[in-house]
């Protein structure tokens, strides 16, 4: 499961400290929908076309090792993963929110998008959350691909 970042793991405000610096919030929940996903044998990965240090930093708190920031050819780095990952289209799924997210959209076997998304992405997508982003959506994501996988186990607090 691959996840964009702005306007997914965030609502997608842009935060600038006095010095310049980027800053992001990132919602808890949707961080423990990413773990329990990965703890039910999900690989993630992040790919955003934005670069952002408080991604990086979220990243290894989520014990995320795909991350790909700063890409403006999503689908290509998309296909770049799953080639090497072993991984068929139809078998990936992406969760993004904007019109550039539509070529990994388009071919993944899941896609899926926040509430916020343009019609033209919501209309597009397999699922569209009801939580909003970067408050509950990826959660949102997580437990419905959780539940597809038959480990209701883990969405209860035991161990798969």
């Amino acid at each position: 499961m691959i996840f964009d970042v702005d306007g997914v793991l965030t609502d997608g405000t842009l935060w600038y400290g006095p010095g310049g610096e980027e800053l992001k919030a990132f919602s808890a929940h949707d961080g423990h929908g990413i773990k329990l996903l990965a703890a039910g044998g999900v690989r993630i990965a992040l790919l955003s076309g934005r670069r952002s240090k408080a991604v990086a930093a979220r990243a290894r708190e989520l014990g995320i090792k795909k991350v790909f920031q700063g890409v403006d050819d999503k689908l290509s780095v998309f296909k770049k993963l799953l080639a090497n990952e072993d991984v068929k289209p139809a078998a990936a799924g992406f969760m993004g929110d904007e019109l550039v997210d539509l070529p990994v959209l388009s071919r993944c076997g899941f896609a899926c998008a926040p509430q916020e998304a343009p019609e033209a992405v919501r209309s597009r997508v397999h699922y569209v959350t009801a939580a909003p982003a970067g408050r509950g959506a990826v959660r949102e994501a997580c437990e419905l691909l959780l539940r597809a996988r038959g480990f209701e186990r883990l969405l209860q607090g035991h161990a798969a």
